[in-house]
């Protein structure tokens, strides 16, 4: 953003300036609501005379009552201010002004409460002082600036239009500190406006680490519900290609089996075609049951962890030594997760690892479900090279769990994953 040159911030500030008395303005009529709040808590006193403990509690208890109820309409008035003069919107606070009137005496307890007391009683009337600051400068400048016109226009029997020469130099000197405080009377009125806007966004107006936590709460049911809107996806996906696809495939491999079977009288190029197709029906069954497996496998839903990895483990060309302790079990969208890091790492170590032995572990420790894949092989694992790791932590970060690979070349490589056991 590009800074203003000292010449125009000056111009910006001139006393004849639009912003100049856009400010005294602001400042000039928050003076009596800001001072408003002693106001009402003072108002009750002089109608009582209290002469021992009990009616001087009675009183203060009155004061602090009918402090309480005038919150709401000073607030909201200090809100419109802001807002026709400044085109600053406050918006409102939901544990302050929801509910009648008279709500607010039993909201003591609530912080929003406090923030605006702390306004109305302290801050308020602090900012008022700034606000009779600019306007004494605005009234004192203008006096001083024009005491020698006003010298000068006196009658000649009046002692002020003496022509002594110190007489002249007070004037002028009055006039220059007049002309000073001209000048210097648009900066307290714009520094004084840029506290009262910024005390009132934040004592009047929602607080910012509350809304910032409700919006990161917002934000995290949204993205549970993304998750598992996703997990309810592929478990559909999973179900019309178990009951569509693949049965589909299952009875053509069948009758090209039969065929292959039972026909004798074909010619050999026949045969050889029924025998390829027959094949190839065979390894398109092979790869759609992985495929539905990768998906979500139905023992995951039926039988938990420790059934579906140990299923994994068995097809795995390679030593797996399976731990699973996952008692009691976690939510189906982090269980799909866990499934999910475990199947791709051991893929991964398959493929590229030229490992012997792997052990994983899936243990759940409190509220947290902690998945480790170690194997034995050469190492270096990059994430960079595109082997899949990439994605892997990203569908660990999509449910605020952690992912880490330890893989020094010569090995070993070590996965680690941490998930929560609840969205």
């Amino acid at each position: 953003m590009a800074s203003i040159s000292p010449a125009r911030r000056a111009l910006a500030h001139a006393p004849w300036s639009p912003a100049a008395w856009r400010d005294t303005t602001f400042v000039a009529s928050g003076v009596p609501l800001q001072f408003a709040g002693w106001a009402v808590l003072c108002s009750v006193w002089p109608f009582w005379a209290p002469v021992d403990l009990t009616a001087v509690l009675l009183v203060l208890a009155g004061s602090c009552a009918l402090t309480l109820l005038a919150l709401r309409p000073l607030t909201r008035w200090q809100r419109e201010r802001c807002w026709a003069m400044l085109g600053l919107r406050i918006p409102p606070m939901p544990g302050f002004d929801e509910g009648r009137a008279w709500e607010v005496l039993r909201g003591l307890r609530r912080p929003e409460v406090w923030r605006v007391l702390r306004y109305h009683l302290f801050v308020g009337p602090i900012l008022a002082f700034g606000g009779l600051a600019t306007i004494a400068a605005w009234t004192g400048g203008a006096i001083l600036a024009s005491a020698g016109a006003y010298t000068w226009a006196l009658p000649g029997t009046s002692p002020l239009s003496s022509v002594d020469k110190a007489h002249a130099v007070r004037v002028g000197i009055l006039s220059v500190v007049g002309v000073l405080l001209l000048v210097a009377a648009p900066w307290v009125a714009a520094g004084v406006r840029r506290l009262d806007a910024r005390a009132a966004v934040a004592l009047l107006g929602p607080d910012r680490a509350a809304e910032l936590e409700r919006r990161v709460e917002d934000l995290a049911e949204k993205r549970a519900s993304v998750v598992d809107a996703a997990d309810l996806e592929r478990r559909r996906i999973e179900r019309d290609l178990h009951d569509g696809a693949q049965q589909r495939l299952v009875s053509l491999a069948l009758n090209l089996g039969l065929a292959r079977e039972t026909l004798t009288g074909v010619p050999d190029d026949a045969m050889r075609v029924i025998v390829e197709a027959h094949e190839e029906a065979k390894e398109a069954l092979t790869e759609l049951r992985n495929l539905i497996r990768g998906l979500h496998p139905a023992v995951l839903e039926d039988r938990g962890l420790d059934a579906a990895l140990s299923g994994v483990a068995a097809r795995v060309p390679l030593e797996v030594r399976l731990r699973v302790q996952v008692e009691p079990r976690a939510s189906s969208t982090v269980e799909a997760v866990a499934y999910f890091v475990v199947s791709e790492a051991l893929t991964n170590v398959v493929k590229h690892a030229e490992a012997t032995a792997v052990d994983v572990a899936v243990i759940r420790e409190g509220e947290r479900l902690r998945v480790t894949v170690a194997d034995d092989g050469v190492g270096g694992a990059d994430p960079a090279r595109g082997t899949g790791l990439t994605g892997l932590g990203r569908r660990v970060r999509s449910v605020d769990g952690t992912f880490r690979i330890t893989s020094p070349a010569g090995g070993p490589t070590t996965v680690t994953v941490e998930l929560p056991c609840a969205l």
